[in-house]
């Protein structure tokens, strides 16, 4: 499928330069002289290497046909994390390199949709949010601060977030996976 290069978007996965690339940042681009253009950086998924590309805003890019499909987590061992088809049971590995900064979240039986390209796992995508229990935080004094401020906490996977001075070690929160940050307290 054909997209514009101004509507790359970070996570899109390309098929640029006879080679899939998946786009970890892009930055629209309008200078004074000279039409608009898309600044995008890009990660090759075969070798690894980026390449930081322009796409003008007439030029297109085919953007890489990938199925989707539901997994849950089961666990990792070594450098690789293994997950479980949700709809025929079986199992996959995936290596750390596409698991990348998303190892932090994952937790057993968690559900995430792995995009595959031709039946091969390209890219994890977690859910918008997921709920940790906490394993750590510092008391609050009473009194200490007269505005509202957050304390440092350690939640499950060893990830450390930000959390208001109510929480309390053993709590149960829900985090957003994008934003790294503390979204709410279960009751």
């Amino acid at each position: 499928m054909k997209i514009l290069g101004v509507d790359i978007k970070p996570g899109n996965i390309i098929e640029h330069k006879n080679d899939l690339w998946k786009c970890l940042k892009s930055q629209a681009v309008k200078p004074g002289k000279g039409g608009a253009y898309n600044q995008v950086e890009l990660k090759s998924i075969t070798k690894g290497t980026k390449l930081n590309e322009r796409f003008r805003s007439s030029e297109t890019v085919e953007k890489a046909t990938l199925e989707e499909k539901k997994f849950q987590f089961l666990y990792s061992a070594n450098d690789e994390f293994f997950f479980m088809d949700n709809e025929n049971f079986e199992q996959i590995s995936v290596n750390k390199i596409l698991v990348e900064e998303n190892e932090k979240f994952l937790k057993e039986n968690l559900e995430v949709t792995i995009e595959l390209y031709q039946e091969k796992p390209l890219n994890i995508i977690l859910p918008k949010s997921v709920e940790y229990e906490v394993l750590d935080t510092e008391s609050v004094v009473k009194g200490q601060t007269a505005s509202s401020s957050y304390k440092p906490a350690t939640i499950q996977n060893d990830l450390k977030i930000m959390v208001p001075p109510f929480i309390n070690q053993g709590d149960k929160i829900i985090v957003d996976t994008e934003t790294k940050q503390y979204l709410k307290k279960v009751s």
